[in-house]
């Protein structure tokens, strides 16, 4: 039988509990990516699941209950997918490049992301805010680890870190969802100058 816990999806105790409660998560993410939040059903669910409704409601109390569980399920494995990519880079710029570029794949392995998201603050907001507040924290702490020689200015992490998510959501918005596909790279070359040099000209003894 599976465990119930203090908030999420009820946890399976077995390999198979735990199968088909990724089948749910996965048939959600499809449906509520292609019809939205309001036009999906835990019916539609089920039958993309191959599952019975009954089964679904030993997991989940109701469709917003599913619908949180993986926004929550989302914003998690992206955090993981992007932690993975600069797992070993030493570069803090290279970092952040390929922390934007693991973003931008995660949006085409993901294409009912945005929906998925936006449609959350409507939905459960306090869920909506979660899955931003939790990408700003991660980011802002390798954006303050990263301060010293050789490394980045000193400055407000968390300023920062909201400002480069705010690259990569219009970027994943016109490429990864508008045209399906990946900035080439003389789009990453023009983010990253952006983001290492802005976009003010320099001048000799120019005082800030």
């Amino acid at each position: 039988m599976p465990a119930e816990t203090a908030a999420g999806p009820t946890r399976p105790l077995t390999a198979r509990g735990e199968a088909t409660l990724r089948r749910l998560l996965d048939a959600a993410e499809a449906e509520f990516g292609e019809r939205g939040f309001h036009a999906a059903s835990v019916s539609s669910i089920t039958a993309r699941a191959k599952v019975s409704q009954g089964t679904f409601y030993i997991y989940f109390p109701s469709k917003e209950a599913i619908f949180s569980a993986l926004v929550d399920q989302i914003g998690h494995a992206l955090r993981k997918h992007m932690a993975l990519a600069v797992a070993e880079d030493t570069d803090p710029l290279l970092a952040q490049r390929d922390g934007l570029e693991a973003f931008l794949d995660f949006v085409q392995r993901h294409p009912g992301l945005y929906r998925i998201v936006q449609e959350c603050q409507f939905v459960d907001e306090p869920a909506f805010r979660t899955y931003y507040e939790r990408l700003a924290e991660g980011l802002s702490r390798s954006l303050q680890r990263d301060v010293g020689p050789g490394g980045l200015t000193p400055g407000d992490a968390q300023v920062r870190a909201w400002a480069i998510m705010g690259i990569g959501h219009f970027l994943g918005l016109r490429y990864g969802l508008w045209q399906k596909t990946r900035p080439r790279k003389a789009v990453m070359d023009e983010v990253m100058s952006f983001i290492g040099h802005g976009i003010a000209a320099k001048t000799s003894g120019a005082r800030r």
